[in-house]
């Protein structure tokens, strides 16, 4: 049973780090909605909610899109986990266990980042601001934040990546199924697109938080796929 090489998707090592170069505009855009769109678009959505954030129980909106949308995505990376680990030892699953592995690395490394910078950029939530029905003042972002404001963690959206996250389909399905690649991208910018202006809905986050989200999902995934193709193609054995 001689061991053939099964070749790897077409230009994989010298693609990622072009298209992990997206992150930057992305970032910039991030930057670019907070200083000038974040409170113009939130004050907009707040007045037409009726000048109070109506829809935050929104049984759409909270149960559905945000505790729903986070257990499916959840429930997703637990059933691809299973299905890599149940076929993970079969010479012949070689071929997409270990594009899934990465794919399961980048969700977990995305969800795990966002959540760490969550907790050190400190920034406020929409709802929690002076004008917006909160109490606190709005501090820029990358400023100073005053202790006496206490601790905040709303940027990058956590939710919003839940969904972002899936954008590492696009490498999945490259060595897997090449023509899906696409979907799989649009998977993930859909699903974080979605759950992102569900929480803007609600007052939870404000649209550069969701821009962010997409930036670090993107950068890891790409990441996670460089490091996987410094490893060389796959190689499983056939029958002679």
């Amino acid at each position: 049973m001689p061991v053939s090489s099964l070749p790897r998707s077409p230009s994989t090592a010298g693609s990622w780090p072009r298209l992990a170069l997206v992150s930057l505009p992305l970032l910039l855009i991030a930057w670019l909605l907070a200083c000038r769109i974040d409170l113009p678009w939130a004050g907009w959505l707040f007045h037409w909610e009726g000048d109070a954030w109506s829809l935050k129980r929104s049984v759409l909106l909270e149960t559905v899109l945000h505790r729903g949308g986070r257990t499916a995505s959840l429930l997703a990376w637990l059933g691809l986990l299973a299905a890599t680990l149940v076929h993970w030892a079969k010479p012949a699953s070689a071929t997409w266990t270990r594009p899934a592995a990465r794919l399961l690395l980048a969700l977990l490394a995305s969800t795990a980042c966002v959540a760490l910078l969550k907790a050190v950029t400190q920034v406020d939530c929409p709802w929690d601001l002076a004008g917006f029905g909160g109490q606190r003042a709005y501090v820029p972002l990358l400023a100073p934040r005053p202790i006496s404001l206490g601790h905040a963690a709303c940027f990058p959206a956590a939710h919003a990546a839940s969904g972002y996250a899936w954008v590492a389909s696009y490498f999945f399905f490259l060595h897997v199924a090449p023509r899906w690649r696409h979907a799989g991208l649009a998977i993930g910018l859909l699903a974080g697109g979605v759950f992102g202006l569900a929480q803007q809905l609600r007052g939870a986050h404000f649209l550069s938080h969701d821009v962010a989200s997409l930036a670090v999902c993107w950068t890891i995934a790409c990441a996670v796929e460089g490091v996987g193709a410094r490893r060389g193609p796959v190689t499983t054995e056939a029958c002679a």
